[in-house]
């Protein structure tokens, strides 16, 4: 005869077990995007979390204007243009279509204002304007926009135009539009002011931002959407959560709500499931080295910068510091802050960061009676080894 309470047990331990094994694979289950390109990145490492097809080059549509901006903010700086300076409108800046902010032939327009309608409204013609007012014509600015491009490391790019309308072999891959945004966020903040305003206003025409994170995720403020039949729905967004930012590339969606879905889901990943953690911070020990000739036997080596990491959640017990010496041994005399070797912190054998360190203390020379007394000691110890 059967024991039912026992087998009643058995059955409820396997449906537990069943239960937890199903939540763990859940639980570790890969994220996979719905857009045909992608890439998620953490702002202040750089460091990739996501990335799907992330090096090929595709028609990006408004995304090129974050170049066109990056332009526009180091003219600024090197005092070639004011904020308030009078940009006159050309015909060729007039004529573009799709979204615009409606200049007009011989109009003068403050430099400030170009940039915000960019920025807000993603003026074509605010980019041909801009354009060709800090270079002479649009032509001669798409060659610094791709001089500029090469500076970064934009391996995957090549413009034609200011602005992302279609042409052919106008491209940039998730890769080097991520490096972009974290370049122009990082070293022009401004960026941000513009990018989340949600309304502009010029000629009398009233214009909403398009991106969909403003106002709907959370901590979103930026960055640039684009669309054309060729780049189908794309977007760059980033937002900022706990002090911790994202930069997540959306490439080539089917409509405006897939868009929408996937740049969220591709942000909420990186805030849900990575923190940051600093490892060790400047000037904590982290090895040693031998010293010859000296009545020190070794010196300490220590962290020349703060290093920092972004993890998967749980893992930070997992992290590696890994030292690697220039050489085996140094030979007296030794100053402090002579570069001795690299620090590498990884997970899962993976390097995610990299700093270098050096010397902590000075290590004297020994004299001449020193020298002598260290060799007879150093024979005998040879002798019982």
């Amino acid at each position: 005869m059967y024991n039912l309470k026992g087998f009643r047990s058995l059955a409820a331990v396997a449906a537990i077990t069943l239960f937890i094994m199903m939540f763990q694979v859940t639980s570790f289950a890969q994220f996979e995007s719905s857009a045909e390109s992608a890439i998620l990145i953490e702002a202040s490492t750089g460091q990739v979390l996501y990335e799907k097809n992330a090096d090929v080059s595709m028609p990006p549509a408004s995304i090129t204007k974050i170049m066109t901006l990056l332009l526009g903010f180091e003219a600024l700086e090197k005092g070639l243009v004011q904020w308030d300076d009078e940009v006159v409108i050309s015909e060729k800046a007039w004529r573009m279509e799709g979204s615009k902010m409606f200049l007009l032939v011989g109009d003068k327009v403050k430099f400030g204002d170009i940039m915000t309608g960019i920025s807000v409204v993603s003026a074509n013609d605010g980019c041909v304007a801009l354009a060709e007012h800090l270079y002479g014509s649009e032509e001669a600015f798409v060659d610094v926009m791709n001089n500029r491009a090469k500076e970064l490391g934009m391996l995957n790019t090549n413009f034609v135009n200011s602005n992302g309308l279609p042409q052919e072999g106008h491209v940039m891959s998730a890769r080097d539009i991520s490096t972009l945004a974290r370049y122009l966020i990082q070293t022009y903040p401004k960026i941000l002011e513009l990018e989340s305003t949600t309304e502009y206003t010029y000629n009398d025409i009233r214009q909403f931002n398009r991106n969909p994170l403003l106002g709907v995720f959370p901590g979103a403020d930026g960055l640039k959407t684009g669309w054309t039949d060729e780049a189908g729905y794309c977007i760059v967004g980033t937002a900022q959560q706990n002090g911790q930012r994202m930069i997540g590339v959306v490439l080539k969606t089917s409509s405006e709500k897939e868009r929408s879905k996937a740049i969220q889901e591709l942000l909420n990943y990186g805030f849900k499931n990575f923190k940051q953690m600093t490892v060790k911070n400047a000037g904590e020990i982290i090895d040693v080295i031998d010293v010859k000739n000296s009545k020190k036997f070794s010196v300490p080596l220590k962290l020349d910068s703060d290093v920092s990491v972004v993890i998967p959640v749980g893992r930070e017990d997992d992290i590696q510091i890994v030292t690697s010496k220039n050489t085996d041994y140094l030979n007296a005399p030794v100053s402090s802050d002579i570069s001795a070797g690299t620090v590498e912190i990884q997970l899962d054998g993976k390097t995610l960061a990299t700093s270098t360190m050096s010397t902590a203390e000075e290590a004297e020379r020994l004299g001449f009676f020193g020298m002598i007394f260290r060799s007879i000691s150093n024979f005998f110890k040879s002798l019982f080894q």
